[in-house]
C-alpha cells in the first residue's frame, strides 16, 4: 500500500501502474510524445508519429480534436457573455492589455548616403585607436567585421555604437586596402578618411 507524505502526495509505487514506466520518444524532436506539440516543427513530429507509431498517432489526434471542441465551446460561451455585458468591445480590442509590449513597429532603414568613414582618435598619451563607421549601411554585420579586424591586425576590436567599430592601434592606412578586399560591394570611393578626431 502506498504511503502519503505530509503534503498529501502518495509515496512509493502506485497500485495499477506497471513499473518501470515506459516513455515513448519522438524520432523527429527527441522529446517525449506528450511534449511534441511545444516543438516548433510539430507537423513534422505528427508525420513521423503517423509513419512509425500509428496507434499513438490516433490517440494524439483524438486528444487534439477533443481539445479543439472544448476551445470552441469555451470561445462561444465567452463571446455570448461579452455581448450580454454591452458596448465597448471595439475600444477594448484596440487598447493594449496589461503587460506585454504590444505591437512592435519595424525600424525603417535610413536610405542616406552609403559611406564608410575611418578616423584615428588618441587613447592616452602615445596610443591611439582607429574608429570605423558606416559599415552597417552596406548591410555588414558589425560583430563579424569586428572579429575580422581583431584577427587580421592581432589587436582588440569592439562594436561600441549603433554603427561604430573601435580597433586598438593605428591601422587606418591598412583599412583602405583590406575593406574593399574583404567586402567587394564597398568600393574605395565609398571610404572616407576623416583624419585625427577626438572621441
Amino acid at each position: 500500500m502506498a504511503e502519503t507524505s505530509s503534503e498529501g502526495f502518495p509515496l512509493g509505487p502506485q497500485p495499477g501502474v506497471t513499473y518501470p514506466i515506459r516513455v515513448l520518444y519522438c524520432g523527429n524532436c527527441s522529446l517525449p510524445i506528450e511534449y511534441c506539440e511545444y516543438y516548433p516543427e510539430y507537423e513534422k513530429c505528427k508525420q513521423w508519429l503517423e509513419r512509425n507509431m500509428p496507434t499513438e498517432f490516433e490517440r494524439v489526434v483524438k486528444l487534439e480534436s477533443e481539445l479543439m471542441s472544448l476551445y470552441v465551446t469555451l470561445y462561444v460561451f465567452l463571446g455570448e457573455k461579452e455581448e450580454g455585458e454591452g458596448g465597448g468591445g471595439e475600444e477594448e480590442k484596440k487598447r493594449q492589455k496589461r503587460g506585454g509590449k504590444g505591437i512592435m513597429k519595424a525600424k525603417k532603414k535610413e536610405d542616406g548616403p552609403k559611406q564608410v568613414c575611418i578616423s584615428r582618435a588618441p587613447r592616452g598619451k602615445k596610443k591611439s585607436v582607429t574608429v570605423v563607421t558606416g559599415l552597417s549601411s552596406f548591410d555588414i554585420d558589425l560583430k563579424v567585421a569586428s572579429k575580422f579586424f581583431g584577427t587580421k591586425f592581432a589587436c582588440g576590436s569592439s562594436v561600441t555604437g549603433d554603427d561604430e567599430i573601435v580597433i586598438q592601434g593605428d591601422v587606418k592606412d591598412d583599412l583602405f586596402d583590406i575593406i574593399p578586399e574583404k567586402w567587394p560591394e564597398i568600393d574605395e570611393d565609398f571610404i572616407e578618411d576623416l583624419g585625427d578626431q577626438k572621441r
